[in-house]
Protein backbone atom coordinates (compact mmCIF):
# COMPACT_ATOMS: atom_id res chain seq x y z
CA UNK A 1 0.00 0.00 0.00
CA UNK A 2 2.71 2.54 0.97
CA UNK A 3 4.58 2.13 -3.14
CA UNK A 4 1.30 2.43 -4.23
CA UNK A 5 0.62 5.57 -2.88
CA UNK A 6 3.83 6.93 -3.64
CA UNK A 7 3.83 5.98 -7.18
CA UNK A 8 0.04 7.85 -6.68
CA UNK A 9 1.83 11.15 -5.53
CA UNK A 10 4.93 10.96 -7.88
CA UNK A 11 1.61 11.17 -10.53
CA UNK A 12 -0.19 13.52 -8.74
CA UNK A 13 2.66 16.35 -7.61
CA UNK A 14 1.78 20.28 -8.87
CA UNK A 15 4.63 20.51 -11.23
CA UNK A 16 6.04 24.14 -11.80
CA UNK A 17 8.76 25.42 -14.41
CA UNK A 18 12.17 24.91 -12.56
CA UNK A 19 15.78 26.27 -13.81
CA UNK A 20 18.41 24.11 -14.11
CA UNK A 21 21.27 24.17 -11.55
CA UNK A 22 25.11 23.96 -11.43
CA UNK A 23 25.57 21.61 -8.90
CA UNK A 24 28.40 19.43 -10.84
CA UNK A 25 31.34 20.83 -10.12
CA UNK A 26 33.49 21.29 -13.00
CA UNK A 27 36.02 18.36 -11.90
CA UNK A 28 33.07 16.02 -11.10
CA UNK A 29 31.73 16.61 -14.77
CA UNK A 30 35.00 15.95 -16.45
CA UNK A 31 35.16 12.31 -13.93
CA UNK A 32 31.84 11.64 -15.91
CA UNK A 33 32.51 12.16 -19.12
CA UNK A 34 36.05 10.45 -18.99
CA UNK A 35 33.98 7.21 -17.10
CA UNK A 36 31.86 7.46 -19.98
CA UNK A 37 34.27 7.39 -22.86
CA UNK A 38 36.30 4.88 -21.14
CA UNK A 39 33.38 2.71 -20.48
CA UNK A 40 32.84 2.98 -24.80
CA UNK A 41 36.56 3.17 -25.39
CA UNK A 42 37.04 -0.85 -23.53
CA UNK A 43 33.64 -2.07 -24.92
CA UNK A 44 32.34 -0.17 -27.82
CA UNK A 45 32.93 -3.04 -31.13
CA UNK A 46 32.16 -0.45 -34.17
CA UNK A 47 34.62 2.47 -33.10
CA UNK A 48 36.56 1.71 -35.96
CA UNK A 49 33.76 2.11 -38.04
CA UNK A 50 32.25 5.22 -37.02
CA UNK A 51 35.24 7.13 -36.80
CA UNK A 52 36.22 6.08 -40.58
CA UNK A 53 32.38 6.63 -41.69
CA UNK A 54 31.24 9.30 -39.39
CA UNK A 55 34.25 10.89 -38.93
CA UNK A 56 33.36 10.35 -34.74
CA UNK A 57 36.16 9.72 -32.58
CA UNK A 58 35.21 9.08 -28.99
CA UNK A 59 38.59 8.69 -27.75
CA UNK A 60 39.12 12.89 -28.89
CA UNK A 61 37.59 14.86 -25.76
CA UNK A 62 39.20 17.73 -25.81
CA UNK A 63 36.06 19.73 -27.60
CA UNK A 64 33.71 17.95 -25.17
CA UNK A 65 36.12 18.64 -22.28
CA UNK A 66 36.00 22.87 -23.40
CA UNK A 67 32.28 22.59 -23.69
CA UNK A 68 31.06 21.11 -20.06
CA UNK A 69 33.92 23.24 -18.51
CA UNK A 70 31.42 25.98 -17.42
CA UNK A 71 27.64 24.11 -17.33
CA UNK A 72 24.75 24.01 -15.31
CA UNK A 73 24.20 19.68 -14.62
CA UNK A 74 21.10 19.81 -17.12
CA UNK A 75 23.52 21.07 -20.22
CA UNK A 76 26.18 18.42 -18.62
CA UNK A 77 23.63 15.88 -19.32
CA UNK A 78 23.04 17.15 -22.78
CA UNK A 79 26.52 17.22 -23.55
CA UNK A 80 26.39 13.24 -22.59
CA UNK A 81 23.31 12.80 -24.66
CA UNK A 82 25.16 14.29 -27.85
CA UNK A 83 28.77 12.59 -27.12
CA UNK A 84 26.52 9.07 -27.60
CA UNK A 85 24.54 10.53 -29.90
CA UNK A 86 27.90 11.20 -32.13
CA UNK A 87 28.31 7.56 -32.91
CA UNK A 88 24.84 7.27 -34.87
CA UNK A 89 24.08 3.61 -33.13
CA UNK A 90 20.68 2.63 -32.68
CA UNK A 91 21.49 0.46 -29.79
CA UNK A 92 23.64 2.52 -27.71
CA UNK A 93 21.70 6.14 -25.66
CA UNK A 94 22.40 7.48 -21.88
CA UNK A 95 19.18 7.94 -19.91
CA UNK A 96 19.05 9.62 -16.35
CA UNK A 97 17.26 8.97 -13.35
CA UNK A 98 13.81 10.57 -13.22
CA UNK A 99 10.11 10.08 -14.16
CA UNK A 100 8.81 13.52 -15.22
CA UNK A 101 7.53 13.27 -18.78
CA UNK A 102 5.12 15.89 -20.48
CA UNK A 103 2.43 15.16 -23.16
CA UNK A 104 0.14 16.92 -25.80
CA UNK A 105 -1.75 13.56 -25.59
CA UNK A 106 -1.78 12.74 -29.62
CA UNK A 107 1.11 11.10 -31.50
CA UNK A 108 2.20 12.09 -34.80
CA UNK A 109 4.58 10.38 -37.26
CA UNK A 110 6.33 11.38 -41.13
CA UNK A 111 3.92 10.01 -43.85
CA UNK A 112 4.60 11.25 -47.29
CA UNK A 113 7.10 13.63 -46.00
CA UNK A 114 4.77 15.23 -43.42
CA UNK A 115 4.36 15.43 -40.01
CA UNK A 116 0.85 13.60 -39.53
CA UNK A 117 -0.90 12.75 -36.42
CA UNK A 118 -1.76 9.14 -36.44
CA UNK A 119 -3.64 8.75 -32.94
CA UNK A 120 -5.14 10.81 -30.26
CA UNK A 121 -6.40 10.62 -27.02
CA UNK A 122 -9.93 11.94 -27.04
CA UNK A 123 -10.30 11.83 -23.05
CA UNK A 124 -7.86 14.20 -23.48
CA UNK A 125 -8.09 15.67 -26.59
CA UNK A 126 -12.35 16.06 -26.87
CA UNK A 127 -13.27 16.53 -30.58
CA UNK A 128 -15.30 19.42 -29.69
CA UNK A 129 -12.71 21.78 -28.18
CA UNK A 130 -9.97 19.88 -30.73
CA UNK A 131 -11.71 19.36 -33.91
CA UNK A 132 -8.62 17.74 -35.56
CA UNK A 133 -8.37 14.19 -36.67
CA UNK A 134 -6.31 11.25 -37.56
CA UNK A 135 -4.63 12.40 -40.82
CA UNK A 136 -4.16 16.10 -40.31
CA UNK A 137 -0.65 17.49 -40.49
CA UNK A 138 1.22 19.17 -37.69
CA UNK A 139 2.79 22.09 -39.06
CA UNK A 140 4.15 23.97 -36.13
CA UNK A 141 4.91 23.97 -32.17
CA UNK A 142 4.85 27.53 -30.25
CA UNK A 143 5.78 29.40 -33.53
CA UNK A 144 8.74 26.77 -34.32
CA UNK A 145 8.15 25.16 -37.71
CA UNK A 146 8.05 20.95 -36.84
CA UNK A 147 10.63 20.43 -39.61
CA UNK A 148 12.89 22.73 -37.67
CA UNK A 149 12.10 21.04 -34.44
CA UNK A 150 12.89 17.70 -36.05
CA UNK A 151 16.64 18.50 -36.37
CA UNK A 152 17.12 20.03 -33.00
CA UNK A 153 15.57 16.44 -31.67
CA UNK A 154 18.22 13.81 -33.96
CA UNK A 155 20.31 13.72 -30.45
CA UNK A 156 17.50 12.08 -28.81
CA UNK A 157 16.60 9.85 -31.33
CA UNK A 158 19.21 8.45 -33.23
CA UNK A 159 18.39 5.25 -35.21
CA UNK A 160 21.21 4.44 -37.46
CA UNK A 161 19.84 6.46 -40.58
CA UNK A 162 18.55 9.50 -41.26
CA UNK A 163 15.05 8.17 -41.89
CA UNK A 164 14.36 5.90 -38.97
CA UNK A 165 16.08 9.17 -36.60
CA UNK A 166 13.61 11.34 -37.76
CA UNK A 167 10.59 9.59 -37.37
CA UNK A 168 12.10 8.80 -33.92
CA UNK A 169 12.52 12.43 -33.18
CA UNK A 170 9.04 13.46 -34.85
CA UNK A 171 7.38 11.66 -31.82
CA UNK A 172 9.59 13.82 -29.46
CA UNK A 173 7.40 16.47 -31.12
CA UNK A 174 4.39 15.65 -28.73
CA UNK A 175 5.94 12.81 -26.03
CA UNK A 176 8.75 13.82 -24.12
CA UNK A 177 10.46 12.74 -21.19
CA UNK A 178 12.84 13.86 -19.17
CA UNK A 179 15.60 10.73 -18.78
CA UNK A 180 16.44 11.58 -22.26
CA UNK A 181 15.33 15.07 -22.58
CA UNK A 182 17.13 17.13 -19.92
CA UNK A 183 15.19 20.56 -20.12
CA UNK A 184 11.72 19.40 -20.86
CA UNK A 185 11.03 20.97 -17.25
CA UNK A 186 11.30 24.21 -18.62
CA UNK A 187 7.84 23.51 -21.03
CA UNK A 188 4.80 26.13 -20.33
CA UNK A 189 1.58 24.84 -19.26
CA UNK A 190 0.29 24.79 -22.99
CA UNK A 191 2.03 24.71 -26.55
CA UNK A 192 0.31 26.73 -29.21
CA UNK A 193 -0.01 24.35 -31.82
CA UNK A 194 -0.74 24.60 -35.56
CA UNK A 195 -2.53 22.22 -37.30
CA UNK A 196 -3.37 21.83 -41.41
CA UNK A 197 -6.64 19.76 -41.91
CA UNK A 198 -6.79 17.87 -44.62
CA UNK A 199 -10.71 17.62 -45.16
CA UNK A 200 -10.65 21.54 -45.53
CA UNK A 201 -6.81 22.89 -45.63
CA UNK A 202 -6.99 25.20 -43.49
CA UNK A 203 -4.45 25.72 -40.81
CA UNK A 204 -5.30 26.52 -37.64
CA UNK A 205 -4.36 27.12 -34.15
CA UNK A 206 -4.63 25.33 -31.31
CA UNK A 207 -3.70 25.95 -27.33
CA UNK A 208 -3.11 22.74 -26.12
CA UNK A 209 -2.21 21.69 -22.39
CA UNK A 210 0.86 19.76 -21.73
CA UNK A 211 -0.29 16.85 -19.43
CA UNK A 212 3.06 16.15 -16.57
CA UNK A 213 3.57 13.44 -14.56
CA UNK A 214 6.86 13.21 -12.28
CA UNK A 215 8.80 14.90 -10.80
CA UNK A 216 11.18 17.18 -13.07
CA UNK A 217 15.00 17.48 -11.88
CA UNK A 218 17.01 20.38 -12.48
CA UNK A 219 20.35 19.03 -10.46
CA UNK A 220 22.19 16.15 -9.18
CA UNK A 221 22.81 17.45 -6.00
CA UNK A 222 25.81 18.58 -4.68
CA UNK A 223 27.98 15.91 -2.94
CA UNK A 224 31.61 16.21 -2.21
CA UNK A 225 34.66 14.80 -4.59
CA UNK A 226 37.13 12.11 -3.04
CA UNK A 227 40.37 13.07 -2.49
CA UNK A 228 43.64 11.90 -1.66
CA UNK A 229 44.43 11.71 2.11
CA UNK A 230 43.91 9.17 4.95
CA UNK A 231 40.51 7.75 6.32
CA UNK A 232 39.19 5.39 8.00
CA UNK A 233 37.00 3.35 6.97
CA UNK A 234 33.54 2.29 9.63
CA UNK A 235 31.51 -0.83 9.79
CA UNK A 236 27.81 -0.44 10.45
CA UNK A 237 26.37 0.36 13.72
CA UNK A 238 25.41 -3.28 13.94
CA UNK A 239 26.47 -6.44 14.13
CA UNK A 240 26.35 -6.59 10.35
CA UNK A 241 29.80 -6.97 7.86
CA UNK A 242 29.91 -4.65 4.94
CA UNK A 243 29.23 -7.58 3.03
CA UNK A 244 26.38 -8.44 4.52
CA UNK A 245 25.03 -4.78 4.38
CA UNK A 246 25.34 -4.31 1.20
CA UNK A 247 23.69 -7.39 0.51
CA UNK A 248 20.41 -6.33 2.39
CA UNK A 249 19.43 -3.56 0.07
CA UNK A 250 16.21 -4.32 -1.96
CA UNK A 251 15.32 -1.13 -3.47
CA UNK A 252 16.03 -1.32 -7.46
CA UNK A 253 17.41 0.88 -10.26
CA UNK A 254 14.97 4.49 -11.06
CA UNK A 255 15.41 2.63 -14.35
CA UNK A 256 16.50 -0.51 -15.85
CA UNK A 257 17.02 -1.80 -19.94
CA UNK A 258 14.01 -1.83 -21.84
CA UNK A 259 12.39 -4.79 -23.36
CA UNK A 260 15.47 -7.10 -21.88
CA UNK A 261 14.26 -10.43 -24.08
CA UNK A 262 13.73 -12.96 -21.57
CA UNK A 263 15.95 -16.24 -21.27
CA UNK A 264 15.61 -18.71 -24.49
CA UNK A 265 14.28 -22.11 -22.85
CA UNK A 266 15.02 -23.45 -25.80
CA UNK A 267 18.91 -23.31 -25.39
CA UNK A 268 20.94 -26.10 -23.44
CA UNK A 269 21.89 -24.90 -19.94
CA UNK A 270 26.01 -24.63 -20.74
CA UNK A 271 24.98 -21.06 -23.00
CA UNK A 272 23.88 -19.16 -20.14
CA UNK A 273 27.45 -17.60 -20.12
CA UNK A 274 26.84 -15.72 -23.53
CA UNK A 275 22.88 -14.61 -22.40
CA UNK A 276 24.17 -10.84 -22.31
CA UNK A 277 25.52 -11.70 -25.88
CA UNK A 278 22.19 -12.78 -27.11
CA UNK A 279 20.58 -9.54 -26.63
CA UNK A 280 20.11 -8.26 -30.14
CA UNK A 281 17.08 -5.62 -29.53
CA UNK A 282 16.43 -1.53 -29.25
CA UNK A 283 13.77 -0.46 -26.54
CA UNK A 284 10.35 -0.44 -27.98
CA UNK A 285 9.56 2.73 -25.86
CA UNK A 286 12.65 4.44 -26.96
CA UNK A 287 11.17 4.23 -30.43
CA UNK A 288 7.72 5.01 -29.64
CA UNK A 289 5.94 4.72 -33.16
CA UNK A 290 2.96 3.23 -34.06
CA UNK A 291 2.80 -0.79 -33.11
CA UNK A 292 6.01 -1.11 -32.44
CA UNK A 293 6.48 -4.47 -31.50
CA UNK A 294 2.72 -5.09 -31.73
CA UNK A 295 1.11 -8.40 -32.96
CA UNK A 296 -1.19 -6.86 -35.47
CA UNK A 297 0.13 -5.38 -39.06
CA UNK A 298 0.45 -1.86 -39.89
CA UNK A 299 -1.00 -1.88 -43.13
CA UNK A 300 -4.86 -2.89 -44.39
CA UNK A 301 -5.17 -6.87 -44.74
CA UNK A 302 -6.12 -8.17 -48.62
CA UNK A 303 -9.85 -8.88 -49.14
CA UNK A 304 -10.53 -12.23 -47.79
CA UNK A 305 -8.18 -13.15 -45.78
CA UNK A 306 -8.66 -15.91 -42.59
CA UNK A 307 -6.97 -15.26 -39.70
CA UNK A 308 -5.65 -18.11 -37.96
CA UNK A 309 -3.30 -16.53 -35.04
CA UNK A 310 -3.99 -13.27 -33.60
CA UNK A 311 -6.83 -12.94 -31.10
CA UNK A 312 -5.53 -15.64 -28.37
CA UNK A 313 -4.29 -14.77 -25.15
CA UNK A 314 -0.98 -16.38 -25.70
CA UNK A 315 -0.42 -16.35 -29.82
CA UNK A 316 2.54 -14.56 -30.03
CA UNK A 317 2.04 -14.53 -33.59
CA UNK A 318 -0.78 -12.75 -36.11
CA UNK A 319 -1.39 -15.51 -39.20
CA UNK A 320 -3.79 -16.02 -41.55
CA UNK A 321 -4.26 -16.82 -45.34
CA UNK A 322 -5.89 -15.31 -48.61
CA UNK A 323 -6.20 -16.12 -52.17
CA UNK A 324 -4.54 -13.49 -54.95
CA UNK A 325 -4.88 -14.13 -58.90
CA UNK A 326 -5.41 -17.93 -57.57
CA UNK A 327 -2.58 -18.38 -55.61
CA UNK A 328 -3.00 -19.65 -52.22
CA UNK A 329 -0.98 -17.08 -50.03
CA UNK A 330 -0.23 -17.50 -46.35
CA UNK A 331 1.04 -14.55 -43.89
CA UNK A 332 3.16 -14.35 -40.66
CA UNK A 333 4.03 -11.73 -38.61
CA UNK A 334 6.43 -12.02 -36.19
CA UNK A 335 6.23 -9.02 -33.97
CA UNK A 336 9.67 -8.90 -32.02
CA UNK A 337 12.22 -11.31 -31.38
CA UNK A 338 11.66 -12.01 -27.72
CA UNK A 339 8.70 -14.25 -27.47
CA UNK A 340 7.90 -14.27 -23.36
CA UNK A 341 8.33 -18.07 -23.93
CA UNK A 342 10.37 -19.41 -26.80
CA UNK A 343 9.44 -23.19 -26.44
CA UNK A 344 5.99 -21.72 -26.80
CA UNK A 345 5.98 -19.44 -29.59
CA UNK A 346 8.11 -22.36 -31.54
CA UNK A 347 5.16 -24.66 -30.57
CA UNK A 348 3.10 -22.40 -32.24
CA UNK A 349 5.45 -21.26 -35.47
CA UNK A 350 5.99 -25.23 -36.20
CA UNK A 351 1.74 -25.85 -36.41
CA UNK A 352 1.59 -22.61 -38.64
CA UNK A 353 4.19 -23.92 -40.88
CA UNK A 354 3.04 -27.02 -41.31
CA UNK A 355 -0.06 -25.89 -42.00
CA UNK A 356 1.74 -23.43 -44.71
CA UNK A 357 3.33 -26.08 -46.65
CA UNK A 358 0.09 -28.16 -46.87
CA UNK A 359 -2.17 -25.23 -48.15
CA UNK A 360 -0.70 -22.55 -49.43
CA UNK A 361 1.68 -22.03 -52.18
CA UNK A 362 3.50 -19.05 -51.06
CA UNK A 363 4.23 -17.11 -47.77
CA UNK A 364 4.57 -13.27 -46.69
CA UNK A 365 6.92 -13.23 -43.57
CA UNK A 366 6.48 -9.82 -41.90
CA UNK A 367 9.28 -8.01 -39.50
CA UNK A 368 8.23 -4.27 -40.44
CA UNK A 369 8.59 -2.77 -36.91
CA UNK A 370 10.58 -5.40 -34.81
CA UNK A 371 12.26 -4.72 -32.45
CA UNK A 372 14.47 -7.52 -32.31
CA UNK A 373 14.97 -9.58 -29.05
CA UNK A 374 17.23 -12.93 -28.89
CA UNK A 375 19.65 -13.74 -31.40
CA UNK A 376 18.96 -17.63 -30.57
CA UNK A 377 15.12 -16.83 -31.38
CA UNK A 378 16.08 -15.61 -34.88
CA UNK A 379 18.41 -18.49 -35.92
CA UNK A 380 15.53 -20.71 -34.50
CA UNK A 381 12.67 -18.87 -36.48
CA UNK A 382 15.48 -18.86 -39.79
CA UNK A 383 15.86 -22.79 -39.61
CA UNK A 384 11.75 -22.99 -39.94
CA UNK A 385 12.01 -20.60 -42.95
CA UNK A 386 15.02 -22.15 -45.15
CA UNK A 387 14.51 -25.78 -46.07
CA UNK A 388 18.31 -26.18 -46.36
CA UNK A 389 21.45 -25.85 -44.41
CA UNK A 390 22.13 -22.08 -44.44
CA UNK A 391 25.40 -19.54 -42.98
CA UNK A 392 23.91 -17.58 -39.83
CA UNK A 393 25.18 -13.91 -39.25
CA UNK A 394 28.74 -13.72 -37.73
CA UNK A 395 29.25 -11.79 -34.56
CA UNK A 396 32.88 -10.04 -34.19
CA UNK A 397 33.24 -9.69 -30.22
CA UNK A 398 34.88 -6.82 -28.47
CA UNK A 399 37.18 -9.03 -26.76
CA UNK A 400 37.33 -8.25 -23.34
CA UNK A 401 38.15 -10.07 -20.32
CA UNK A 402 34.33 -10.20 -19.46
CA UNK A 403 33.91 -12.29 -22.75
CA UNK A 404 37.22 -14.32 -22.65
CA UNK A 405 36.02 -15.75 -19.33
CA UNK A 406 32.32 -16.17 -20.75
CA UNK A 407 33.50 -17.94 -23.76
CA UNK A 408 35.97 -19.82 -21.35
CA UNK A 409 33.25 -21.15 -19.16
CA UNK A 410 30.96 -21.99 -22.26
CA UNK A 411 33.35 -24.40 -23.66
CA UNK A 412 34.12 -25.72 -20.14
CA UNK A 413 30.01 -26.27 -19.34
CA UNK A 414 29.59 -28.12 -22.60
CA UNK A 415 32.32 -30.41 -21.74
CA UNK A 416 31.19 -30.79 -18.38
CA UNK A 417 27.68 -31.59 -20.10
CA UNK A 418 29.38 -34.20 -22.30
CA UNK A 419 28.16 -31.95 -25.52
CA UNK A 420 29.35 -33.83 -29.01
CA UNK A 421 33.10 -33.37 -29.84
CA UNK A 422 32.06 -31.37 -33.62
CA UNK A 423 30.42 -28.89 -30.94
CA UNK A 424 33.33 -28.88 -27.98
CA UNK A 425 35.60 -28.51 -31.58
CA UNK A 426 33.26 -25.27 -32.36
CA UNK A 427 33.23 -23.53 -29.43
CA UNK A 428 37.09 -24.18 -28.95
CA UNK A 429 37.83 -22.51 -31.96
CA UNK A 430 35.40 -19.51 -30.74
CA UNK A 431 36.96 -19.10 -27.56
CA UNK A 432 40.92 -19.31 -29.24
CA UNK A 433 39.40 -16.22 -31.34
CA UNK A 434 38.04 -14.15 -28.75
CA UNK A 435 41.34 -14.59 -26.62
CA UNK A 436 43.23 -14.31 -29.50
CA UNK A 437 41.27 -10.63 -29.94
CA UNK A 438 41.75 -10.08 -26.38
CA UNK A 439 45.40 -9.56 -26.78
CA UNK A 440 45.40 -7.57 -29.95
CA UNK A 441 45.09 -3.79 -29.39
CA UNK A 442 41.39 -2.99 -29.15
CA UNK A 443 40.87 -6.37 -30.50
CA UNK A 444 37.94 -7.67 -31.78
CA UNK A 445 37.21 -11.69 -32.84
CA UNK A 446 36.94 -12.62 -36.17
CA UNK A 447 32.96 -13.69 -36.68
CA UNK A 448 31.92 -16.55 -34.41
CA UNK A 449 28.50 -17.88 -33.86
CA UNK A 450 26.32 -17.41 -30.84
CA UNK A 451 24.11 -20.10 -31.40
CA UNK A 452 24.41 -23.95 -28.85
CA UNK A 453 26.25 -25.70 -32.09
CA UNK A 454 29.04 -22.88 -32.18
CA UNK A 455 28.92 -23.20 -36.32
CA UNK A 456 28.00 -20.41 -38.43
CA UNK A 457 26.55 -23.26 -40.70
CA UNK A 458 22.96 -24.13 -39.36
CA UNK A 459 20.72 -27.39 -40.21
CA UNK A 460 16.91 -26.79 -41.44
CA UNK A 461 14.35 -27.40 -39.13
CA UNK A 462 12.39 -30.90 -39.98
CA UNK A 463 8.98 -28.86 -41.08
CA UNK A 464 10.65 -25.96 -42.29
CA UNK A 465 8.95 -24.11 -45.24
CA UNK A 466 9.62 -25.34 -48.40
CA UNK A 467 7.50 -22.77 -51.11
CA UNK A 468 8.55 -19.48 -52.03
CA UNK A 469 8.53 -16.93 -49.79
CA UNK A 470 9.25 -13.39 -49.39
CA UNK A 471 10.28 -11.11 -46.11
CA UNK A 472 7.96 -7.68 -45.37
CA UNK A 473 10.88 -4.98 -43.45
CA UNK A 474 10.92 -1.00 -42.86
CA UNK A 475 13.21 1.31 -40.98
CA UNK A 476 12.01 -0.12 -37.15
CA UNK A 477 12.86 -3.55 -38.48
CA UNK A 478 15.78 -3.51 -35.48
CA UNK A 479 18.78 -5.41 -34.30
CA UNK A 480 17.64 -8.80 -34.43
CA UNK A 481 14.60 -7.44 -36.77
CA UNK A 482 17.84 -6.70 -38.90
CA UNK A 483 19.39 -9.60 -38.46
CA UNK A 484 16.39 -12.47 -40.19
CA UNK A 485 15.78 -10.50 -43.29
CA UNK A 486 19.95 -10.70 -43.85
CA UNK A 487 20.07 -13.96 -43.08
CA UNK A 488 17.32 -14.64 -45.76
CA UNK A 489 18.77 -12.39 -47.93
CA UNK A 490 22.26 -13.83 -47.64
CA UNK A 491 21.24 -17.28 -48.83
CA UNK A 492 18.69 -16.45 -51.36
CA UNK A 493 15.77 -17.79 -49.90
CA UNK A 494 13.25 -14.78 -51.12
CA UNK A 495 12.74 -11.15 -52.00
CA UNK A 496 13.22 -8.56 -49.46
CA UNK A 497 10.41 -6.16 -49.69
CA UNK A 498 9.82 -2.67 -47.81
CA UNK A 499 12.35 -0.15 -47.01
CA UNK A 500 15.74 -0.66 -45.76
CA UNK A 501 15.82 -1.81 -42.05
CA UNK A 502 17.28 0.34 -39.17
CA UNK A 503 20.75 -0.87 -39.49
CA UNK A 504 21.49 -2.25 -35.33
CA UNK A 505 24.02 -4.23 -36.24
CA UNK A 506 25.45 -6.04 -33.21
CA UNK A 507 24.64 -6.86 -29.42
CA UNK A 508 23.53 -4.20 -26.42
CA UNK A 509 24.66 -4.61 -22.84
CA UNK A 510 23.62 -1.95 -20.16
CA UNK A 511 25.50 -0.32 -17.87
CA UNK A 512 25.08 1.78 -14.51
CA UNK A 513 27.42 4.32 -14.88
CA UNK A 514 28.98 7.68 -14.55
CA UNK A 515 28.93 8.22 -10.85
CA UNK A 516 27.64 11.73 -10.73
CA UNK A 517 25.03 12.11 -13.14
CA UNK A 518 23.62 8.36 -12.22
CA UNK A 519 23.32 7.43 -15.64
CA UNK A 520 22.51 4.22 -17.25
CA UNK A 521 23.90 3.81 -20.86
CA UNK A 522 23.73 0.89 -23.54
CA UNK A 523 27.01 -0.12 -25.51
CA UNK A 524 27.07 -2.11 -28.29
CA UNK A 525 29.86 -4.77 -27.74
CA UNK A 526 29.80 -6.96 -31.11
CA UNK A 527 29.35 -6.27 -34.79
CA UNK A 528 26.64 -8.76 -36.89
CA UNK A 529 28.82 -9.69 -39.97
CA UNK A 530 27.11 -11.05 -42.96
CA UNK A 531 30.13 -13.23 -44.23
CA UNK A 532 29.82 -11.33 -47.67
CA UNK A 533 30.46 -7.38 -48.35
CA UNK A 534 27.44 -5.20 -49.43
CA UNK A 535 27.83 -2.51 -51.43
CA UNK A 536 26.10 0.91 -51.34
CA UNK A 537 25.95 4.41 -52.64
CA UNK A 538 26.31 5.73 -48.93
CA UNK A 539 28.79 3.54 -47.32
CA UNK A 540 32.32 1.72 -47.77
CA UNK A 541 32.27 -1.59 -49.22
CA UNK A 542 31.42 -4.07 -45.94
CA UNK A 543 30.53 -7.17 -44.26
CA UNK A 544 28.13 -4.97 -41.86
CA UNK A 545 24.89 -4.44 -40.82
CA UNK A 546 25.63 -1.53 -38.37
CA UNK A 547 24.22 1.69 -40.22
CA UNK A 548 24.04 0.21 -43.63
CA UNK A 549 20.62 -1.74 -42.93
CA UNK A 550 19.18 -4.18 -44.99
CA UNK A 551 18.36 -3.02 -48.54
CA UNK A 552 15.00 -4.40 -49.91
CA UNK A 553 14.84 -6.53 -53.53
CA UNK A 554 11.61 -4.44 -53.95
CA UNK A 555 11.59 -1.19 -52.50
CA UNK A 556 8.45 0.70 -51.38
CA UNK A 557 7.14 2.91 -49.05
CA UNK A 558 3.73 2.43 -47.34
CA UNK A 559 4.51 5.50 -44.83
CA UNK A 560 1.31 7.54 -46.86
CA UNK A 561 -1.63 9.33 -45.34
CA UNK A 562 -3.60 6.65 -47.72
CA UNK A 563 -2.29 3.60 -45.81
CA UNK A 564 -2.85 5.50 -42.39
CA UNK A 565 -6.17 6.26 -43.40
CA UNK A 566 -6.65 2.41 -43.34
CA UNK A 567 -5.43 1.04 -40.82
CA UNK A 568 -5.59 4.00 -38.08
CA UNK A 569 -9.09 2.43 -36.45
CA UNK A 570 -7.35 -0.55 -34.89
CA UNK A 571 -4.21 1.11 -33.82
CA UNK A 572 -3.05 3.11 -30.71
CA UNK A 573 -0.53 5.23 -29.45
CA UNK A 574 2.89 4.56 -27.58
CA UNK A 575 3.79 6.59 -24.60
CA UNK A 576 6.77 8.24 -25.71
CA UNK A 577 10.02 8.19 -23.81
CA UNK A 578 11.86 5.26 -21.94
CA UNK A 579 10.45 5.36 -18.93
CA UNK A 580 11.85 1.14 -18.48
CA UNK A 581 15.29 1.83 -19.70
Amino acid sequence: MRRLLVAVLLLTLPVTTLRAQEALTADQRIADLTQLASFYAKNYAPYEWKRDVFGFDLLRLTPWLHRIHHSDDLDFQEALIEYVASLNDAHDLIAFPTNFSASLGMSVDIYDGRVLIDAINRILLPAAQFPFGVGDELVSIDGRPVQQIIEGFRKYAIAANQRSTDRAAASRLVSRSQQIMPHIPELGDTAVVVIRLASTGAANAYSIPWVKTGIPITSQGPVPSPRRGNGRIFLPSDDQTIQDAAAAGESGPVFQIANLPAADNTLPSYMEPLRALLNASVPKDYYSVLNIGGRFPIYALPAGFVRRLGTGSTDFFFSGTYVANGVRIGLIRIPSMSPPNVSLALQQLDQEIAYFNANTDALVVDVTRNPGGLVSFVESISQRFIPMPFRTIGFEIRATAVWVFQFASLLRNAQLQNAPPAIIANLQANFEAVLKAYNENRGRSVPVSLNSTGSLTLAPAPTAYAKPLMVLIDEFSASGGDMFPAIIQDNHRGPIFGMRSMGAGGSVVGFNGTAFTESFFRVTVSLMNRGNVVQTTEFPPAPFIENIGVRPDILVDYMTRANLMSVSAHLKPRKSGPSSL
